[in-house]
């Protein structure tokens, strides 16, 4: 084993003398574990004994490891390198530094700090909320919490829906390739619950550098979340006023996110995500009618009449017609795609969200995915999904599909 050290890692060894280490992560991985994608080091206390701990991020589960420094350090230099983890951030109370392996060379630049704290290092620390209620000047502001920090008793289930969120969405995240930041839009942000604590959490949390943009038509609302941003000192997140439909980022979209978007507004929002090669599409869909409409114009006469005839069960089928060919959409364009249910407050107690993932190679089935949904049209009497519109498959005049 070759015993050079690489620069990042005389970083790491000084910020640990020095106690201003905060947390190194590898990513890009090209090695032969066709299962591992990530790691995450953090140092911690066992036994009165400072240890680094590496956190080993599979496809489907984490391995947790500690090292003395000094065998870290050794393993950290095989594991870093053109044919192993190619990308490594360090985080320090003084500076960020990045480092960055090509086929001849290798790159490294430092920044700005993004931590002001050092992490507890407890190993077996018991679970807190993702958000924190106490310190979070936009907790307050937005009538969360009190000046204290302590959450108002009539704002524990909107507290309550925003940690929920996060959870899920930081699972989400995860696998996500590690940049130098990455670039999220929520569309719909209303008063910025969600966007406001999503960028709180990665990038004071995790400590990984995110632009967030909230997309927001109402002017008020637009206004009021940049005081808000300001007040909180979160450079990177900003809010800008517009619909789905007309919205433009001059910025490549790593992660799409559009909560409770209206009926063919989660269209919108899902044709903006494919259409920017987005890395993660995430929609919680609200209503359902173009669908219901066009269901209900045709009255299919199939095996579901029965249920059909009834407006509850009709309304339940267009939801789930509906996103059931928005997730056939999205794996056409080369998304994983998952539909689940989630719990999401007292005043709407169950949603559906709809997950695409990008993938690494483009599908092989393409014809067949066309073939599905040609064959759902045809049996629910459907002329035209909405989303086929906007992706240039067909238009509503036309009936042949796509």
């Amino acid at each position: 084993m070759s015993k050079e050290i690489n620069p990042i890692l005389q970083s790491l060894q000084a910020s640990l003398a020095d106690n201003s280490f905060v947390q190194l992560s590898l990513g890009d991985y090209k090695g032969s574990d066709k299962e591992l994608k990530k790691v995450y080091v953090k140092r911690v206390l066992i036994k009165k004994q400072d240890r680094l701990s590496f956190v080993y991020r599979y496809k489907t589960k984490d391995i947790t490891k500690n090292y003395r420094f000094a065998e870290a350090i050794d393993l950290l230099n095989e594991l870093m390198g053109y044919k192993s983890f190619r990308f490594g951030r360090l985080a320090t109370l003084n500076f960020d530094e990045q480092i960055q392996f090509f086929k001849s060379r290798m790159a490294t630049k430092k920044m700005a700090p993004s931590a002001s704290a050092l992490p507890s290092k407890a190993h077996d620390k018991a679970k807190n909320r993702k958000i924190e209620a106490k310190g979070k000047t936009y907790l307050h502001e937005l009538g969360i919490t009190d000046a204290a920090g302590k959450v108002y008793k009539n704002a524990q289930d909107k507290y309550r829906q925003i940690n929920n969120y996060i959870e899920i969405l930081s699972a989400l995240l995860k696998d996500l390739p590690l940049r130098e930041s990455t670039h999220i839009v929520d569309m719909g942000a209303g008063k910025g619950y969600l966007t406001f604590a999503l960028y709180d959490y990665l990038n004071h949390v995790l400590k990984h550098p995110a632009r967030v943009v909230g997309v927001e038509f109402r002017k008020n609302l637009v206004d009021f979340c940049n005081v808000v941003a300001r007040k909180s000192q979160f450079q990177a997140l900003q809010f800008e006023e517009g619909t789905i439909e007309n919205y433009e980022p001059d910025f490549d979209i790593h992660v799409l996110i559009a909560l409770h978007a209206c009926d063919t507004a989660t269209d919108e929002a899902i044709f903006k995500g494919i259409n920017g090669q987005a890395d993660l599409i995430v929609v919680a869909p609200c209503c359902h009618h173009q669908i219901r409409k066009e269901i209900e114009k045709s009255k299919p006469q199939n095996e579901l009449h029965f249920l059909l005839k009834h407006g509850i069960f009709m309304e339940r089928q267009a939801e789930m017609v509906t996103d059931g060919i928005r997730a056939l959409i999205l794996e056409y364009y080369g998304y994983s795609t998952k539909v689940f249910e989630f719990v999401s407050d007292a005043h709407t107690p169950k949603n559906v969200l709809v997950v695409g993932k990008k993938r690494k190679t483009p599908p092989k089935d393409t014809a067949k995915i066309l073939a599905q949904i040609q064959e759902i049209k045809r049996y629910f009497g459907i002329d035209y999904h909405y989303l086929e519109v906007l992706m240039g498959w067909t238009t509503p005049e036309k009936k042949v599909g796509l």
